[in-house]
């Protein structure tokens, strides 16, 4: 099988890249070459590739630099989407296309199932619903794959901010009230490469949206705590003093849901995908984190 993957610098499709293995076969498509905002270059890439199946998990994630430069998130994240899924639909090919729990308003008090009302919060989390409803529009043969709070060892995530802030500080506010589960962009790979070698064979049917996440719950500054605990062990690092605060007392420019829990037993009904651990995950990328450093 071989993948058309958009969004070729971001962490699931670097992720995707590295877990195909011998089994498939990958192509990673972005920019400066491969411009998802223009139909024409994304028509081409499918032209040129010939997959099997189009991943796209490309998106404009700066969730508080979408509150000022909104047109630049809904450029990739609904308009990119929608390139791609009539790409996909012109080609007769299936998509995935990978989404976030910022697509709910995070009033919920029980995990968000896949037909739970939406109502983002913020012009990121918009741009995504929006980007789903497109490419829903576009093509039937859709898995809509939402997650949350990704992260990897190549930074630019939560856990990079993390140890960055603690090489320079001992002690540290983290936000105690936001609750949903931090899930590993390589969880994310291997679920996405599941649901595409179920989706390619003739007979399926179960298109939609998909909810696919990490347990067990916590809030930011429960992951926070954990990274530091592990990176400690591995490194002999000191631990910074981690005050828990609610998001009242750290104002940002996007509003961020309270609870972006979201039920996963249709993943689990129709792909046999359980939820991983993401402590096990996140000792893995501690792992190679400490490994790159050197420590």
């Amino acid at each position: 099988m071989h993948l058309l993957v958009f969004g070729k610098s971001g962490q699931v499709a670097r992720a995707l890249a590295a877990a195909v293995g011998g089994r498939h076969s990958v192509a990673l498509a972005g920019r400066p070459q491969y411009d998802i905002t223009d139909f024409q270059v994304v028509k081409a890439a499918v032209a040129a590739e010939a997959p099997a199946v189009i991943v796209n998990a490309a998106a404009h994630t700066a969730v508080d630099r979408a509150e000022t430069a909104p047109e630049t998130a809904r450029a990739v994240n609904h308009a990119g989407a929608a390139n791609v899924a009539r790409a996909a639909a012109e080609a007769g090919l299936p998509l995935l296309q990978v989404s976030t729990d910022y697509v709910f308003d995070g009033a919920a008090r029980t995990p968000y199932a896949e037909d739970a009302g939406t109502g983002p919060l913020n012009v990121y989390g918009a741009s995504k619903l929006d980007g789903e409803r497109a490419v829903a529009a576009a093509t039937p043969k859709h898995l809509i794959v939402r997650t949350s709070w990704v992260f990897d060892a190549g930074g630019g995530n939560f856990v990079d901010t993390m140890l960055g802030l603690a090489a320079t500080r001992d002690r540290l506010n983290v936000v105690d009230d936001q609750r949903a589960a931090p899930t590993a962009a390589a969880a994310v790979a291997r679920a996405l490469l599941r649901m595409a070698e179920t989706a390619v064979g003739d007979g399926f049917a179960e298109w939609g949206v998909y909810h696919f996440q990490a347990r067990p719950v916590v809030s930011w500054c429960g992951f926070a705590r954990a990274i530091f605990a592990a990176w400690a062990e591995l490194t002999g690092a000191p631990v910074p003093e981690v005050t828990a605060i609610p998001t009242r007392d750290y104002p940002t420019p996007a509003r961020r849901p309270l609870y972006g829990v979201l039920a996963t037993d249709r993943i689990d009904r129709v792909f046999g995908i359980k939820p991983p651990d993401w402590r096990q995950d996140l000792r893995q990328v501690l792992t190679a984190r400490a490994v790159a450093a050197g420590a």
